[in-house]
């Protein structure tokens, strides 16, 4: 199933992340995964967070803020793990437009999100290959 993912854009000059994220600390909001891609002016700051809705509020004040569906995928802390499930996307031509993975200190230990060009078509194939992908409530719970 999809969850929600924020993206911002973010001037690249010192301070302004420290300054966003700092805002959804305050705010009592907790990042689950993050990942930044910049260009000379400006960064595109993507988060899985704890609170969809009130860390989109908090980061509407300084930022546009954009959510976008994408999947998360737990999968197994050792070698190949991410290239099996890429396989199985592959095989079944699903385009895969970006994604970051992120550990965490629980008995499955790794994650991956995914932002594809079908979602009801990743997560059907990978239903077929018994790769679970995460709901929010288990995303929230890690």
């Amino acid at each position: 199933m999809a969850i929600k993912q924020l993206s911002a854009f973010v001037e690249n000059k010192p301070g302004t992340l420290l300054a966003m994220l700092k805002a959804l600390a305050d705010a009592g909001i907790n990042i689950r995964a993050m990942s930044i891609a910049d260009t000379r002016d400006f960064g595109i700051l993507r988060l899985i967070v704890s609170d969809v809705e009130k860390a989109a509020n908090v980061l509407e004040h300084n930022s546009i803020v954009t959510t976008t569906d994408v999947l998360a995928v737990e999968m197994r802390d050792e070698a190949g793990a991410l290239s099996n499930i890429l396989s199985a996307l592959g095989e079944a031509n699903i385009n895969i437009e970006y994604l970051y993975a992120f550990t965490a200190r629980t008995e499955r230990g790794a994650y991956v999100v995914f932002r594809v060009d079908d979602n009801e078509a990743a997560e059907r194939v990978l239903q077929a290959h018994r790769i679970a992908t995460l709901s929010e409530a288990e995303i929230a719970a890690i």
